[in-house]
């Protein structure tokens, strides 16, 4: 498995990332998650669409609540063939009870706890933690990959102006 040491940092302490590191341009590979109804999910149900795919270390963190509504906020501007995925390692459980609280409606939460199965084929997860990176990735009707930010600290947000345009001019 691919190793990329000190790839990112939390508060300034350098992480592993696991998996290969896609790229603009890639194919965006298959992963199986679970859903907050405990039924697993795979990404290529979604063949056709455009996707925002991110990932985040986990929903009950402060910057990752914050990330999270504000993708849930930033969907009533798009067009509703887009999908929003938000991942992580939080138990699906969790995720919907964050959900709920929070009036997440308009993105989907899944989790990779069982498999690794994104963060491994996305190369974002986190060896020394076990959790994923804060990551966000688009892709294309054609499942090619448009935009790829890994965070470099995983407490800071990700570039959302830069997220949307890649959205818009992949739609």
């Amino acid at each position: 498995m691919n190793e990329r040491p000190g790839a990112v940092t939390m508060k300034g302490n350098p992480l592993t990332l696991l998996g290969r590191e896609v790229q603009v341009g890639d194919a965006a590979p298959d992963f199986e998650v679970t859903a907050n109804d405990l039924t697993p999910f795979k990404f290529s149900s979604l063949s056709g669409q455009v996707c925002i795919i991110a990932s985040v270390p986990s929903l009950d963190t402060p910057v990752c609540d914050l990330e999270t509504r504000r993708f849930n906020g930033e969907a009533a501007g798009l067009s509703t063939d887009i999908r929003i995925l938000t991942l992580s390692m939080d138990l699906p459980f969790a995720q919907k009870r964050w959900c709920g609280a929070a009036g997440v409606e308009r993105l989907t939460t899944y989790s990779d706890h069982r498999l690794a199965s994104f963060g491994q084929a996305y190369g974002v997860l986190i060896k020394e933690l076990r959790l994923l990176a804060r990551a966000v990735f688009v892709v294309d009707r054609a499942g090619s990959i448009r935009y790829v930010e890994v965070v470099p600290e995983l407490t800071h947000e990700p570039d959302y102006e830069a997220v949307l345009q890649a959205v818009k001019s992949a739609a």
